[in-house]
């Protein structure tokens, strides 16, 4: 009887692991309090859609390559792995999409960042906030001075500092004064958040994206 139970065990626990999902490397930016935020950042919104989408999905090591020379740098081993899924918060008002929230995460100096954007409907930033975020140059970074700085831009605006070095993107300073690298770390988070948005939702890329992976 002891022998049939644990052999009965043994079979459930083998059939448990091969119908587990696979685990992934690495675990994306999601919101700690979506209920919160969105009603926040957009009042009139009525529901909101939650989407969680790779680069392996959505167009794998090409578009991973457009994505590092988009930034100018590798992608981080840990962070930004092709399988790491990334939270999309669609904000509906009835049936029409008002905005969408999202997030990424970004190493610091001190540790890992997670930058959050809110952008309107056509992909423009609404809000930029961090989530997370060490550093004793925190006050400064989180200064409203600073994140209203980022209002306003889209990804044609980062594709145009790539290109021509001016433009909205250029202008932005530095709070710290060039004191710690998160100031650049921002910078590149903030890119690399817009760059996915267009790839995964708007067909629209820096480098453009002449095939098309959006939705």
């Amino acid at each position: 009887m002891r022998r049939s139970a644990l052999a009965l065990l043994t079979l459930l626990a083998i059939i448990g692991l091969s119908t587990a999902p696979p685990l992934r490397a690495a675990v994306g930016c999601t919101l700690n309090d979506p209920d919160r935020d969105v009603l926040r950042i957009f009042p009139t919104a009525t529901n909101y859609r939650t989407d969680f989408i790779a680069i392996a999905e959505r167009g794998g090591e090409e578009l991973a390559f457009r994505l590092e020379s988009f930034l100018g740098d590798s992608l981080d081993p840990v962070y930004e792995t092709l399988d790491v899924p990334y939270a999309y918060y669609t904000v509906l008002a009835g049936s029409d999409t008002i905005g969408r929230v999202h997030g990424v995460n970004q190493r610091g100096e001190y540790g890992g960042m997670q930058i959050i954007l809110a952008t309107d409907a056509q992909g423009a930033i609404i809000e930029a906030f961090y989530q997370r975020l060490s550093s004793p140059h925190a006050k400064l970074l989180r200064s409203d001075s600073f994140l209203t700085s980022f209002v306003g831009l889209d990804i044609g605006d980062f594709c145009r500092l790539n290109e021509t070095g001016d433009g909205p993107a250029a202008d932005i300073e530095d709070p710290t004064g060039g004191v710690t690298p998160d100031f650049r770390g921002t910078l590149r988070g903030v890119a690399k958040n817009l760059f996915l948005l267009g790839a995964f939702h708007f067909d629209a890329t820096c480098p453009p994206d002449t095939e098309g992976s959006g939705s």
